[in-house]
């Protein structure tokens, strides 16, 4: 008899011209209003409840598997990994499912070193997961988090996650490669997306007239920096920052009509952003089986 009270894997496949892009779930954070910043609780409150969502709202953590015809398969991030409590660290499940081995893949594409993107790169014993994987950042990524004054800088309260970030990228040792944007894998291409962190990056992917761009962390909360996108998150290394590359990644995918994933958008994670007045709105593509 099967228990129906664990939940099952997150995963979606979807195809982008040659590729396919899978979307893999590794659970939630459980966050609260007091993680919102440049507005104020009240007005997060508001818009959360208008959302139909939680006043302590979950933040949903997807990361994403690239396979294709004569290619090594590749991950945008690997969640949590046992950095987190029972809502996180679904992802090996998940990729479990999709028959691919994590000695298979060839890369791992770091949008940022926050522990819920880079925490899966790693077991319990701080042994490296993807044994034969290249791990690829940002040049500006990799000097903030782990530069050798990195810790000495940190502020007090935020030691903890330049710890995690230099112990998940420990195992990598010579397999790290450092970016500044543009091309990182044939037909991905990385776009520096400042703020959040300073190396934050999404991943441009294309296949013959077909594209995906991933902001991995432009939006945290729907139901709040959709319609207000002046809302930031207290983790932003650089709040304004965050903010501009924001209200600039949001007016530029409405204009351009652009398909659209995020890591923190919700379960599976695909679609549109529409002009909604003066603020934004998500519009989920269609899931069909024959995908």
């Amino acid at each position: 008899m099967t228990d129906s009270s664990k939940a099952l894997p997150g995963v979606l496949r979807w195809p982008v011209g040659d590729l396919t892009v899978t979307v893999l779930n590794d659970g939630y954070l459980q966050g609260s209003l007091d993680l919102v910043a440049g507005i104020s609780k009240d007005e997060a409150g508001s818009l959360q409840a208008a959302g139909f969502r939680a006043q302590d709202p979950r933040i949903t953590l997807n990361a994403f598997l690239i396979t294709g015809p004569g290619r090594k398969p590749a991950l945008i991030d690997t969640g949590m990994g046992g950095l987190g409590g029972p809502t996180l660290g679904h992802l090996p499940a998940a990729l479990a499912l999709t028959g691919v081995k994590p000695e298979e893949i060839g890369t791992v594409l770091v949008s940022h070193l926050h522990p819920d993107h880079v925490g899966g790169l790693i077991d319990d014993r701080g042994q490296g997961l993807y044994p034969n994987a290249e791990i690829v950042l940002h040049t500006d990524e990799a000097a903030h988090w782990l530069g050798e004054d990195a810790l000495a800088r940190a502020p007090e309260g935020a030691k903890a996650y330049f710890e995690n970030a230099q112990k998940a990228v420990a195992p990598y040792g010579g397999r790290l490669r450092y970016h500044r944007g543009g091309e990182v894998l044939p037909g991905i291409e990385a776009v520096h997306l400042p703020g959040h962190t300073p190396g934050h990056t999404g991943f441009r992917i294309v296949s013959g007239d077909k594209s995906l761009f991933s902001w991995t962390d432009v939006v945290h909360l729907p139901a709040i920096q959709f319609k207000q996108p002046e809302a930031g998150m207290v983790f932003d290394v650089d709040v304004e920052q965050a903010r501009e590359t924001r209200k600039r990644m949001l007016d530029m995918v409405a204009s351009d009509r652009s398909f659209v994933a995020g890591n923190h958008l919700e379960f599976p994670a695909l679609g549109y952003v529409a002009r909604d007045g003066a603020a934004y709105s998500f519009v989920p593509e269609l899931w069909v089986a024959a995908q």
